[in-house]
């Protein structure tokens, strides 16, 4: 390492290797600390700058950097970006699995030659016993641990592996460690310093607040709906979707796909070539927006992007901060916006069922301190940062949140937090706040009475003026919040009266609370299937004067065209239109039972006629057109439309998937109707008599109604059978209608 290093040193390396003309932030002091020969710990949001602090230091060093990284996909987006600013591509490498034999071996060579600078390696790939070997053969600057968060079970991507990266380090000699993550919690902090033995490291944390940033949490109701548009409104601007499932990933994107939004899926269940090929895409902007699982954007450094939705809330604050952390790293317009329902926490508190309890409890822990966040109706900002150690005025949001943008009413809690304050003290302040909550609602519990809680004089003493348990959660929550109470790093949850609850308690005062918002009881979302599938999505009332001319020129077209009305579009796609007001053709492609096709074929009236009638009406459109997307079809409807592609006989597709004549025709029934054409003439040509298949035309052609029922009654039971006119009518709507 070099004992001391000048700043007109550091900047000519800066200038000569990267381009850059000055550091952020405290980037200096820290290469300065590291190039000491000192052990360093970086505490630095997304954005702040976090790879420069040990390239440079890994350039200006003698010997080649160890970079532990947790992610292939990270690892080469940072070599290529480090090759990209030199003339020698053996600069910087990575091992990993992903490597074939002659690529591992010139890895080697290169190091061995000294021309690498940076080496990034998987922990896995580092406790193997054949690279412990090869490390001892070169000198080695420093080991850099990124994403140091993951070594702590209390961060948010906990890896086993991680823990046994000091050992390693130690077996290799001793060399200076950097350690660097974009979030840790004060217990994440003392974890990661135990575990590489670094309790002496000189810490640099860097201000957990984005100021460019927008927070906002919206009840998880027509979700799809809303988020299509939440990004209709925000045209031309990159943004990250993201969701917990793949299958959610997939309907997602689909279904902002065929709304006109250039999207794509990104998950692990996607092979590498694909996802790498996605990722290319958003970053030559060739894409607005990715729908993704947490799998994507470690790395991924994109300043621009605009937008950061959440379609589930995330498993930790962490998780969160660090997702909503890649919006407008350029210091530009950044949105957050996220959706919650309680319901979420107890899926996600589900999936946990099966791990040790230890790690149950953690997980709790954290899904606990999220619903608070989504939950609370203070201010977002100065929650958030007091999580991460950080003390923060409200006034300094700047309006920078929906709660500070959009105040909620508040009330004086003075009484409440004195009687919350007392209550802590009076159980000793040895449980969570679950316990103490307990203890106001007087609810008999295990823990109350084992501890004879019950005893206490502040037992049941919040039931006072009808307040509930969210009142108290709410209290107790902005006790913390405001340093009143304090969580015990230790042992995590314990709650605490700190100096300033104290204080209070002696000299009481006024203080106003904001009441926290309930998301345990929100409606059921119209399902996203129902919305993505083309259904109303809602219980929007229809405007019966613009429906009465609708039917009035379906009767219309349908007499000029010497058909039936309903082949022209169906009272429910009427009633749709009556609700949605579409005044273009790709917007009447959007409701229900109106495909491409029948909205070329039939639309142009239609379309002119509701323009008119808004103009003439000066009607406010809602912006929401209802969400059509073919993915929500059911795997069934798109296996069948694929073998009716194929001609494939519609007896044997039935026996394949277990299902009966009459199951299957139903469901083609319901792709016909829904305004998807397919051609079963193949099928028709063998199974029935040409006179009968003209008959049952002639018959659709002239009648008032679909009915197979009617049909059946009309034409004579005796001689046709109910599946002939079902087959038949199938063929009728799809080429007459579709």
């Amino acid at each position: 390492m070099i004992a001391e290093v000048d700043k007109a040193e550091l900047l000519s390396a800066l200038k000569n290797f990267f381009g850059f003309d000055g550091f952020k932030g405290s980037q200096e002091k820290i290469i300065k600390n590291l190039l000491k020969g000192e052990d360093t710990f970086v505490i630095m949001p997304t954005g702040g700058g976090k790879s420069l602090c040990y390239q440079l230091p890994a350039i200006m060093s003698e010997g080649t950097a160890i970079v532990v990284s947790p992610l292939i996909a990270l690892m080469k987006n940072q070599v290529d970006a480090i090759r990209g600013f030199s003339n020698e591509n053996g600069i910087a490498h990575f091992l990993n699995s992903s490597l074939n034999k002659s690529d591992i071996a010139q890895v080697k060579k290169d190091v061995l030659s000294g021309k690498t600078k940076l080496l990034y390696i998987a922990p896995e790939t580092l406790t193997k016993e054949e690279n412990i070997l090869f490390f001892k053969e070169f000198k080695i600057s420093f080991f850099a641990i990124d994403e140091a968060h993951c070594i702590s079970e209390w961060g948010h991507d906990f890896r086993p592996e991680y823990r046994r990266l000091r050992p390693i380090i130690d077996a290799v000699g001793g060399v200076p460690v950097i350690a660097l993550t974009a979030t840790a919690t004060p217990k994440v902090q003392q974890d990661i310093q135990k575990n590489l033995g670094m309790m002496e490291a000189q810490v640099f944390k860097s201000s957990f607040n984005r100021d460019n940033l927008y927070y906002e949490i919206r009840p998880k109701q027509n979700v799809f709906k809303e988020i299509v548009k939440f990004i209709k409104q925000n045209p031309n601007k990159s943004g990250i979707v993201y969701c917990l499932s793949r299958k959610k990933v997939e309907e997602l994107a689909e279904a902002l796909k065929v709304n006109g939004v250039k999207a794509a899926p990104y998950h692990a269940g996607l092979d590498a070539k694909e996802r790498a090929k996605t990722q290319d895409m958003f970053l030559m902007e060739e894409l607005q927006v990715i729908v993704a699982t947490i799998a994507f954007g470690m790395g991924i450094d994109k300043p621009d992007v605009r937008f950061v939705v959440h379609h589930d809330i995330p498993k930790s604050l962490e998780g969160y901060y660090q997702e909503t952390g890649r919006a407008g790293r350029d210091g530009g317009e950044g949105n957050c916006l996220t959706f919650y329902s309680y319901d979420d926490i107890l899926k996600l508190e589900k999936f946990m069922k099966d791990k040790p309890v230890a790690e149950q409890e953690i997980g709790k822990q954290m899904l606990a301190e999220t619903a608070s966040f989504a939950e609370t109706s203070s201010c977002r900002r100065k929650f958030l940062l007091h999580y991460f150690g950080e003390e923060f005025e409200e006034a300094k949001c700047n309006a920078m949140c929906d709660n500070c943008r959009h105040p909620k009413k508040r009330f004086e809690a003075k009484e409440d937090l004195g009687l919350a304050l007392e209550c802590v003290l009076e159980i000793k302040e040895k449980h969570k706040i679950k316990d103490v909550l307990n203890v106001l609602m007087g609810n008999l519990t295990a823990t109350s009475k084992s501890y004879k809680h019950n005893k206490t004089e502040s037992w049941a003493r919040g039931l006072e003026d009808d307040k509930d348990d969210r009142h108290w959660q709410s209290v107790l929550r902005q006790a913390v919040v405001n340093g009143y109470l304090s969580k015990d790093i230790e042992n995590y949850g314990l709650i605490k009266v700190t100096d300033k609850g104290k204080a209070f308690l002696k000299k009481p005062h006024s203080i106003k609370f904001t009441r926290d918002t309930d998301y345990s009881n929100l409606d059921k979302d119209s399902s996203d299937d129902d919305i993505a599938y083309g259904g109303k999505g809602g219980s929007e009332a229809t405007d019966e004067v613009l429906y009465g001319m609708l039917k009035e020129l379906v009767k219309k077209t349908a007499k000029a065209k010497n058909l039936p009305p309903y082949v022209i579009f169906q009272e429910p796609s009427l009633q749709e239109m009556a609700i949605q007001y579409p005044i273009k053709i790709d917007e009447l492609t959007k409701i229900g039972g109106v495909g491409a096709g029948k909205a070329a074929k039939y639309g142009k009236p239609f379309v002119e006629l509701i323009k008119k009638y808004v103009e003439e009406n000066e009607i406010e459109r809602p912006v929401d057109m209802v969400i059509k997307s073919v993915v929500n079809k059911s795997g069934l409807k798109v296996y069948i439309i694929q073998n009716i592609d194929r001609k494939i006989n519609l007896r044997d597709m039935a026996r394949s998937k277990s299902l009966s004549m009459q199951d299957l025709l139903t469901e083609i029934e319901t792709i016909v109707e829904s305004g998807t054409r397919v051609n079963i003439d193949y099928f028709i040509q063998n199974e029935i008599d040409e006179e009968k298949q003209e008959e049952i035309i002639e018959y659709f052609r002239e009648s008032d109604t679909d009915s197979v029922s009617a049909a059946l009654k009309e034409l004579g039971e005796n001689d046709y059978e109910e599946e002939e006119i079902r087959i038949m009518r199938i063929k009728f709507l799809s080429d007459f209608g579709n």
